[in-house]
């Protein structure tokens, strides 16, 4: 089966990170760019999830800059893209006590910090913070990458809303209304923040992390 032309390129690690529907496009983003990372695909829905996905589970190791396709051959170890911002929560029981916080990955500075709320969850806290993170470089126009060591909350980032099972009442009305802003915010704005999972076995705990475990 003949393999299907690239029709979008997604750039992660670029001048401008994004999806381009021409190569001119893209290859202007990566052109003698230190560490640039992108891939052609397909289709747009193939194109916009990636986009939300880490790199390294659509590149091994990037072959020449002319040719917009990647090599099948084995790389090293990623390493984090910087700069960057990475978020992280802390909850004490479940659920329990929660805030969570954004930093700047590359010197540890917070650059917000919500709670404590009495009655959360860590994967709402981990949810938060990535959308308040998307929310804060698209305000300061700042084209970073984003991590988080939360599966969860970035599955639930690429469907839009949280899934949390946990019940309305006074102790969290103000936690559970943050929670339904949050939503509203991801359907009412366009993001190029590329959203990447922090890998804690290679890089160690995420930089935000609260530091209890």
């Amino acid at each position: 089966m003949a393999k299907k032309k690239a029709a979008y390129y997604v750039v992660w690690c670029g001048k401008t990170p994004g999806i381009y529907t021409s190569w001119a496009d893209c290859e202007a983003q990566v052109k003698n760019q230190a560490g640039a990372k992108y891939k052609g695909f397909a289709t747009l829905p193939e194109a916009e999830q990636a986009f939300t996905s880490s790199p390294e589970q659509y590149i091994i190791r990037r072959s020449d800059s002319s040719d917009p396709q990647t090599s099948k051959s084995p790389g090293k170890q990623p390493e984090c893209i910087l700069p960057a911002l990475a978020v992280d929560a802390a909850c004490s029981g479940n659920p329990g006590v929660m805030e969570f916080r954004g930093v700047i990955a590359d010197t540890g500075t917070e650059v917000f910090h919500r709670g404590p709320f009495v009655n959360g969850t860590n994967n709402i806290g981990e949810f938060l913070a990535i959308v308040l993170g998307l929310a804060y470089l698209k305000q300061h126009n700042l084209p970073w990458a984003l991590y988080s060591d939360s599966r969860t909350a970035l599955s639930w980032l690429k469907k839009g809303h949280a899934e949390t099972k946990l019940e309305w009442d006074s102790s969290n009305q103000e936690l559970l209304l943050m929670l339904r802003k949050a939503e509203q915010w991801l359907h009412e704005n366009i993001w190029t923040t590329p959203v990447y999972k922090w890998d804690t076995k290679a890089w160690g705990e995420i930089p935000a992390d609260f530091g209890r475990k």
